[in-house]
C-alpha cells in the first residue's frame, strides 16, 4: 500500500496536475444523476448555471451527470442529456463555457445504462442489453421516469458490443468538440460497463466472461478505443465501484485479486485517471485490515494513472485522510450540494452546512431544494 506522508495544512489546496491540466486544488464535484435536459437530450441554460455555481465555489474540476452515448440502448432516464449528435455537443458548449469562466476543468461522464434502464426512451417494457440475460435486483425509480421491476435484458451480441463501443467513441469526440477537458467512462454503480466486472451479472462464456482478466476485457477495450480517438491532451478517466444501484452490498468474489486485475488493465488501456467510489473511501474494503478501493487503485494501477477517491469525504478531516492514504484527488457529492462553495469555505475556515436527507430529493439541475441523486446517493461525498 502506498501511503504518502503529507502536511495536512496545505494538501487539499495545493495546485496539482491531471494530464496537461493544472488544477487549483484537489477537490472536485462528483457526478450526480440529473434529469434537466430537453426531451431530445440537449443541455440547458439551467444546467450551465448549476455547474457554474460549483466552479464559482472553488471546486477545481467538475464531472457531469451521466450522459448517454448512443440512440440504441444507452439512454436510461427521461430528460437525460446526450452527446450523440452535433446538436448535443453545441448545447453543451454553454455549460462548458460557464464552468471555464471560473478556470475550472469539466469532464463529461459517458454512461450506458445497460440493464439498469428506467424504460427510456421507448416503453417501460423496452428491450435492454447487458453482458448476460440476468435481471437486476430492485425496482425502477419513479423520479427518473421508471416504475416496476427491471426486465430481463438481452445478452449483448458482438454487434451490440461494437455499437456501444463506437457510441462511447463518438460521444467522446463530441465532448471534445463541445470544449470539455475530458471524459469519464462510467464503469460503476451497476451500469453497462460495470456489469461486465460483476461475476453475478456477467455469466458469458466467451472472451468477456469468467475470470477477472476476461470480465475487464470489454471495459478496457472501450477505454482504449476512446483514448485512441481523442487528442493526447484530452483526459480520459474511468469510474469504478463494486456496489451497484440495485445491489448495495455486492463485492467482487475474488476480492482484492480482482481489483488488482481490473485496475492494472484499465490503467494500461489508457485511463488517465481512475475514480473509485464506495460508501466510505477511508474504511477498509478488502477485509478488516485491507485497502480501500482507492488504495487498491493506487497499488495496482500503472504509475502514470491519477487516482480520485469518492465516498463520505465531506469533512476536511476525511478528505485529508483519503489524500494521505494515496489518492491524488477527491470528489464530493451530497456535501457539495449542501455547500456549493465547499473548497472556499474550508480554505477560509468557515462552518459547513449539513445535508438534510429528510427533505424531498429531486434530481433536477438546481441547488436551492437540496435535491439528489442516483442510487449511490448515500456514498457520493
Amino acid at each position: 500500500m502506498h501511503v504518502r506522508p503529507i502536511d495536512e495544512g496545505r494538501m487539499l489546496f495545493d495546485s496539482t496536475s491531471l494530464g496537461e491540466l493544472t488544477l487549483d486544488n484537489r477537490v472536485g464535484l462528483a457526478p450526480m444523476t440529473r434529469v434537466s435536459a430537453t426531451a431530445d437530450g440537449r443541455a440547458t441554460e439551467e444546467m450551465a448555471q448549476y455547474y457554474a455555481k460549483f466552479a464559482n465555489g472553488g471546486f477545481s474540476f467538475v464531472i457531469t451527470e451521466g450522459v448517454y452515448t448512443d440512440d440504441e440502448y444507452s439512454k436510461g432516464y427521461l430528460n437525460q442529456p446526450g452527446l450523440v449528435t452535433a446538436q448535443h455537443a453545441d448545447a453543451w458548449t454553454q455549460v462548458v463555457d460557464a464552468v471555464h469562466d471560473s478556470d475550472t476543468a469539466i469532464f463529461a461522464q459517458l454512461m450506458h445504462s445497460g440493464a439498469q434502464n428506467q424504460g427510456i426512451p421507448r416503453s417501460n417494457n423496452q428491450e435492454t442489453i447487458a453482458p448476460s440475460a440476468v435481471q437486476p435486483d430492485g425496482e425502477k425509480a419513479e423520479a427518473y421516469g421508471g416504475s416496476g421491476t427491471y426486465p430481463v435484458p438481452k445478452k449483448a451480441t458482438q454487434d451490440d458490443l461494437a455499437t456501444a463501443r463506437e457510441g462511447f467513441v463518438t460521444a467522446a469526440k463530441n465532448a471534445h468538440n463541445a470544449g470539455f477537458d475530458g471524459v469519464e467512462l462510467h464503469a460503476a454503480n451497476g451500469y453497462f460497463l460495470n456489469e461486465f466486472l460483476s461475476k453475478s451479472l456477467n455469466q458469458r462464456d466467451d472472451e468477456y466472461g469468467g475470470k477477472p482478466a476476461n470480465r475487464v476485457r470489454y471495459p478496457a477495450e472501450v477505454v482504449s478505443a476512446v483514448a485512441e480517438a481523442v487528442p493526447e491532451d484530452f483526459v480520459v478517466g474511468v469510474r469504478i465501484s463494486q456496489t451497484m444501484v440495485t445491489d448495495y452490498d455486492y463485492e467482487w468474489p475474488e476480492g482484492e485479486d480482482a481489483a488488482a486485475v481490473f485496475f492494472k488493465e484499465l490503467s494500461a488501456a489508457g485511463a488517465d485517471y481512475i475514480h473509485t467510489t464506495e460508501r466510505d473511501a477511508t474504511a477498509s474494503t478488502f477485509g478488516a485490515d485491507g485497502p480501500t478501493l482507492a488504495e487498491a487503485s493506487v497499488e495496482y494501477s500503472t504509475d502514470h494513472t491519477v487516482v480520485i477517491a469518492n465516498g463520505s469525504l465531506g469533512t476536511p478531516e476525511a478528505a485529508r485522510k483519503a489524500l494521505n492514504h494515496g489518492a491524488d484527488l477527491l470528489t464530493l457529492g451530497t456535501s457539495a450540494l449542501a455547500n456549493p462553495d465547499w473548497p472556499t469555505r474550508v480554505a477560509e475556515g468557515d462552518e459547513l452546512a449539513q445535508f438534510d436527507r429528510a427533505q424531498f430529493l429531486k434530481p433536477e439541475a438546481s441547488i436551492s431544494n437540496h435535491e439528489l441523486l442516483d442510487g449511490m446517493s448515500a456514498t457520493e461525498d
